[in-house]
């Protein structure tokens, strides 16, 4: 059976991706200063306006202002900007339910892991090439003086699949802020030869592959100054592109005690390992926990039909490798460092460039 699929990315420079870079920075910051901090601390942009808020209880001395400000220069972004912070300390009755001998759930809720052997990266091809693309118009404009490229930018990957395995890159879609001395062809050669050719594999693309770049013409106006954005709006992004389930709520602002990202982070590597021990080609795995609670409420696997021994030998599997308690998870993966913004943009999983606990294969 034939089929189309298609995921998108966005850039670091894009008003969602900005929200998500500053309350991670954030997070970062109170990890660095005080590993127990509880942080839940979100920002909001329009214009030159910054709004930061939230729950945090950390011992760190955090200046939001300067962080929100730091975070948007360092994505490109040099005009100025207004901060306002509405911050309270986190609601002791969360608090107590969380911080026990062994640390508990924050929060209750539902989080997927998912990982195929169709790509390296154990990621679906059309997210992972997105993310790629993405990434690079980025890395071509920091790195390039002259790039005519701006901070805000998305990207999007059609792939043509064959019996369920990827055949062939049917369409590449690409829109990029621009600086306003440069034609339309002149970009679209530049982002051609810098960016599509520098990522995608010669073998993906044919004849008939489609080319889509700027479609809407002219790109000048980006960001915050183009669009609206706030802190954990692209969870789709963040996760597999659309090709598997996603929880109810995102990762970034969020500390490990809370589920929604750590045992994201968890389903994942316990997903990538069911593949990567050829029990299956496919796996999704959803969890779910209550507030309060140490261990999981239900673990569910599904490999599509792909799985290559009894799925009660993958239950088995799952059950004598993996401790899925919170406590655990946090020790397991060692996510009480400050990693999180340089994952804010460009996707959670599968990263090659990254040095991330949830993408190693455990051996056994």
């Amino acid at each position: 059976m034939k089929y189309f699929f298609t995921s998108e990315s966005v850039t670091e420079g894009h008003p969602d991706k900005i929200c998500d870079k500053i309350a991670d920075k954030i997070l970062d910051s109170a990890l660095k200063e005080d590993r127990d901090s509880k942080m839940a601390v979100e920002a909001t942009i329009k214009d030159d306006l910054v709004l930061i808020y939230g729950e945090a209880k950390t011992k760190a001395k955090l200046d939001y202002e300067k962080i929100a400000k730091d975070v948007i220069r360092d994505i490109g972004y040099d005009e100025e900007f207004q901060v306002i912070i509405k911050v309270s300390e986190q609601s002791k009755e969360i608090n107590d339910a969380v911080q026990k001998e062994r640390i508990c759930a924050g929060d209750q809720g539902i989080m997927f892991g998912y990982a195929t052997n169709e790509t390296e990266s154990f990621m679906p091809a059309p997210i992972y090439y997105a993310h790629k693309l993405a990434k690079q118009l980025t890395d071509v404009r920091k790195s390039d003086k002259n790039s005519p490229l701006k901070p805000d930018g998305k990207t999007q990957v059609t792939v043509e699949y064959e019996d369920d395995r990827p055949k062939r890159i049917d369409t590449i879609i690409i829109s990029s802020q621009h600086t306003k001395d440069i034609t339309q062809t002149k970009l679209k050669d530049y982002i051609m030869k810098e960016v599509v050719e520098k990522v995608i594999p010669k073998s993906l693309v044919d004849e008939k592959t489609k080319y889509l770049i700027n479609t809407s013409g002219s790109f000048t106006i980006g960001g915050s100054f183009g669009d609206s954005g706030t802190t954990g709006r692209k969870i789709v992004v963040d996760t597999y592109g659309g090709f598997a389930k996603v929880g109810g709520g995102c990762f970034s602002s969020k500390d490990p005690s809370k589920v929604d990202r750590s045992a994201a982070y968890y389903a994942r590597f316990v997903a990538k390992n069911v593949v990567a021990h050829h029990l299956c080609d496919r796996c999704e795995i959803e969890l779910s926990y209550a507030i309060g609670q140490e261990n999981p409420i239900s673990i569910y696997i599904n490999t599509f039909d792909t799985n290559k021994v009894p799925i009660t030998k993958i239950y088995s599997y799952v059950k004598t490798n993996f401790d899925f308690s919170v406590n655990n998870i946090i020790n397991e993966l060692d996510l009480l460092r400050p990693i999180y913004y340089d994952l804010a943009a460009y996707g959670h999983f599968g990263r090659s460039d990254l040095n991330l606990s949830w993408e190693r294969i455990k051996e056994n």
